[in-house]
């Protein structure tokens, strides 16, 4: 390939005139030494500082962002169809197929994005101020918002029985504290799905700290850790897209068929067996069928999700907020009795209504501006709380400097 500047071949530019020295000293031989410090090579502290500062920021996965917006919302869809399942057999099916993987693409997406987690300081200062801190305020504020609405001042105040949202902050807490077991056990899945199906057995377990749902759920964590960038390329292909609409139609005629016939509490997974008035054995075939189910349809679910960033995608980041904010307007409905007051709720026109207004509502709640409103709440500093830690004050003075 030739040069463009000299096409015709290397040619020695000419010199440049010689300079005459204007009168004076000499130039003295080595520099000042303030001229010594400016022009001294960087230590290696200044290298890692640069390498900190030109490091371009880490982006956000469009598909995951739309893939936890959509899951939030479908989350509230299904929570504004409850109070219609008991007058639309339509209203049920539906309910009972979201019901079936909402949550579990939801806390898969959770697992997937927990598999750096280790013990480290800045990560459990995360986890106790980004799980465990808003667990706190929101069981609270729920309590007092029951007591107030629902006219009861008796309900008390317990942070060992999460009530309604909450118990996914539980569950996600102790997930992420097992995390460095997961990574060192040879069969993680297998495992995990043999302590759901021995909770759904064990009545014993009880309400503290809805262990039920934490055990039960956990199949779907431990399956996000493990799985790596190319399972969700491969969900996304076309003919699993395609494949998609007619197991996602099989599922809505199953559900259909089933809701006269099966009781909607086992999509919860926070009763044992025994609770739910059937043999042991019918809890652990319950168990591996749902997590079966679980699974397709969620993986039908993410081939759905566009892979390019959309109007929706910034919401994603948001949607821890919708999930707890949704939930106070989500009860209210019922203590307030808008369903049993508006009977044209429960008429096809209404239940469309009723499923807009929830998506609507949820979007709103997961905007920046909610986000910054309530961030106090749900992702708070909290300096003041912790040691620094020598790393930290390492990296502050190389800041200063």
């Amino acid at each position: 390939m030739t040069n463009s500047v000299q096409p015709h071949g290397r040619h020695r530019a000419p010199l440049p005139p010689a300079q005459v020295p204007a009168a004076g000293p000499p130039p003295p031989r080595f520099p000042h030494p303030t001229q010594r410090a400016a022009t001294a090579p960087p230590t290696p502290a200044g290298h890692r500082a640069a390498a900190r500062s030109a490091k371009p920021a880490k982006q956000r996965d469009a598909f995951f962002d739309n893939a936890k917006y959509l899951a939030i919302v479908l989350v509230a869809m299904a929570h504004a169809w409850e109070p219609l399942t008991d007058h639309s057999r339509a209203a049920e099916a539906l309910y009972m197929t979201v019901y079936t993987f909402h949550m579990p693409a939801f806390i898969l997406i959770s697992g997937y994005f927990s598999r750096s987690f280790d013990m480290r300081p800045d990560r459990l200062k995360r986890l106790v101020t980004g799980v465990a801190v808003p667990y706190v305020i929101f069981e609270v504020a729920y309590t007092l918002f029951k007591r107030w609405v629902d006219d009861d001042p008796g309900q008390p105040i317990s942070l060992l029985d999460p009530w309604y949202l909450t118990w996914f902050l539980v569950a996600l807490f102790v997930w992420r504290l097992t995390v460095p077991l997961w990574k060192i056990v040879r069969w993680p899945v297998p495992l995990a799905l043999a302590i759901a199906m021995l909770a759904v057995i064990s009545p014993d377990i009880g309400d503290d700290l809805d262990l039920q749902r934490v055990l039960q759920f956990m199949p779907f964590f431990v399956l996000g850790l493990f799985l790596k960038p190319e399972h969700f390329q491969l969900v996304r292909r076309r003919e699993v897209r395609v494949l998609s609409v007619p197991v996602f139609a099989a599922a809505v005629l199953l559900a259909y068929w089933a809701a006269p016939r099966m009781t909607s509490v086992w999509f919860y997974r926070r009763d044992s067996a025994q609770e739910l008035g059937v043999p042991w054995w019918v809890g652990i075939v319950m168990t591996l069928a749902l997590f079966g189910c679980s699974v397709v349809l969620t993986a039908c679910f993410f081939a759905w999700v566009p892979r390019r960033k959309m109007w929706f995608t910034v919401l994603g980041a948001g949607t821890l907020y919708g999930y707890l904010l949704h939930g106070f307007l989500a009860k209210g409905s019922r203590f307030w009795g808008w369903f049993e007051d508006y009977a044209w709720l429960h008429k096809p026109l209404g239940e469309v209504f009723v499923t807009a207004v929830a998506a609507t509502v949820v979007t709103l709640l997961c905007t920046p501006p909610v986000q910054r409103v309530f961030r106090f709440a749900m992702e708070p500093k909290m300096e003041w709380a912790f040691k620094r830690d020598a790393a930290e004050l390492a990296r502050q003075r190389t800041r200063s400097n």
